[in-house]
């Protein structure tokens, strides 16, 4: 890939330093810039300047996009226009590396991250030389040549742009998320579907996913499903899930996804178990801290109602505290109001701003539930070590982004943990 000129990286997050490493080492003397809308990065190798003085697209030969910016920022729609190519780390990597190479890719509203590191997982535990890349594993670039396979697990950032076709393309589901980023409901939809727009050679789609209209339309000839798990194998991985530390019939979906794209990559049956039984929740996606009598579950990956319905799902039985709410996206809470009063909820802290929305919801449906409406994620911390509530489970599932009160939903679920140890550590609750 020839590069005439200078390069813009946009952001300055883990993905814009992979992309820097790369483009030094590639070329030492290449002269690389940094910008962002907020603050004054610093990029090894590169130099800041500020959007304003990025503006003069025409000086750079080559603009990198981090995943977090929008594609459809005027700047981008101005570079187009005066013939400036835009690429990413993702596609960097496919300039450089794809060929040769099988490619899984892997995205999904919700659910992607866990289905991708099963797939690894599970082709590990078969023999197959893979890496895993995206937004778990490492980014893109840095898998460069390591590996025969590469499993990507890809959000709709990602989707939007990508040019090349996977090997094997898989979506877990499809719901309205990140309207901010992309504009609409249907352009994200739009994007997160052009995964399969340049034909890869098998699909794999969950069961929510193979219902909705938009994916059968995106898929087109010759694109071919992957092979159904035999029904033997089938009762296999749910006897395998359920005995393993992965939690809730959503996450059960995702074993079973996991395995018809495993297989279909040359995965063994015994791979497929392996990698199940070795599972270790992921960071921040119902991930549980017991303290006392109470369990805490660290749920703060949920950014849709729907996240948050699943969470609750998976404990059934229970005596739950839900801490939600969170960054405004025009989300939805009239279905997930109704289905609190039957899902174990016996009280409802809402945080701000989408809280407001949720607490009105659930006041409305299920009246029965304690609701307060709390400014901080403290706050409802507090309240519930001061509460005689009788819940034995706190599960903060916001149903909605963090980015009015953390800087990202790992900042929030660590916060919580802390915050939950600070207030319940060496205590019992009622």
């Amino acid at each position: 890939m020839r590069i005439d000129g200078p390069v813009l990286i946009y952001g300055a997050g883990r993905e814009a330093r992979s992309t820097a490493a790369f483009l030094k080492k590639r070329d030492p003397r290449l002269e690389l810039f940094v910008t962002a809308d907020t603050g004054t990065p610093e990029l090894p190798g590169a130099t800041f300047i500020p959007p304003d003085a990025a503006r003069d697209v025409t000086r750079f030969g080559l603009i990198v996009k981090s995943p977090g910016v929008s594609l459809y920022k005027p700047f981008f729609d101005t570079a187009r226009a005066a013939g400036v190519p835009i690429s990413s780390n993702l596609n960097l990597w496919a300039a450089h590396f794809r060929e040769g190479r099988t490619v899984i890719a892997i995205t999904g509203t919700k659910g992607k991250s866990t289905t991708a590191t099963l797939v690894h997982l599970m082709l590990a535990h078969s023999g197959v030389d893979a890496i895993l890349a995206g937004n778990v594993g490492i980014p893109p670039l840095d898998a460069a040549d390591k590996a025969q396979l590469v499993v990507f697990e890809l959000s709709s950032y990602q989707t939007a742009d990508i040019d090349f076709a996977p090997d094997i393309a898989a979506l877990t589901n499809l719901y309205p998320e990140h309207v901010d980023w992309h504009g609409s409901v249907e352009r994200y939809y739009a994007d997160k579907l052009n995964l399969f727009a340049r034909g890869p050679a098998r699909i794999a789609l969950g069961r929510q996913a193979e219902a909705a209209a938009p994916v059968g339309a995106a898929i087109t000839p010759p694109s071919q499903p992957v092979a159904p798990l035999d029904a033997r194998l089938e009762a296999e991985i749910a006897e395998a899930a359920a005995s393993s530390r992965l939690k809730g019939a959503h996450n059960h979906e995702n074993a079973r996804l996991a395995a018809m794209i495993a297989i279909e990559a040359g995965a063994t049956r015994e791979g497929v178990l392996a990698g199940i039984a070795a599972f270790v929740p992921l960071p921040h996606r119902l991930e549980e801290l017991n303290l006392g009598n109470i369990l805490f579950v660290d749920d703060s990956i949920s950014t849709t109602p729907e996240a948050t319905k699943a969470a609750l799902a998976a404990y059934k039985g229970k005596r739950i505290a839900l801490i939600a709410g969170g960054h405004e996206r025009q989300q939805d809470y009239t279905e997930l109001a109704g289905l609190l009063g039957t899902s174990g909820v016996v009280m409802l802290c809402c945080l701000p701003v989408t809280g407001t929305r949720l607490a009105r919801a659930t006041r409305e449906a299920a009246p029965q539930i304690p609701v307060a409406e709390c400014r901080s994620l403290e706050g409802a911390i507090q309240m519930l070590a001061g509460t005689g509530a009788p819940f034995d489970t706190v599960i903060l599932s916001p149903g909605a982004p963090s980015y009015n009160q953390f800087a990202n939903f790992e900042e929030r679920g660590k916060a919580f943990k802390a915050l939950a140890q600070a207030y319940f550590s060496g205590s019992e609750h009622p």
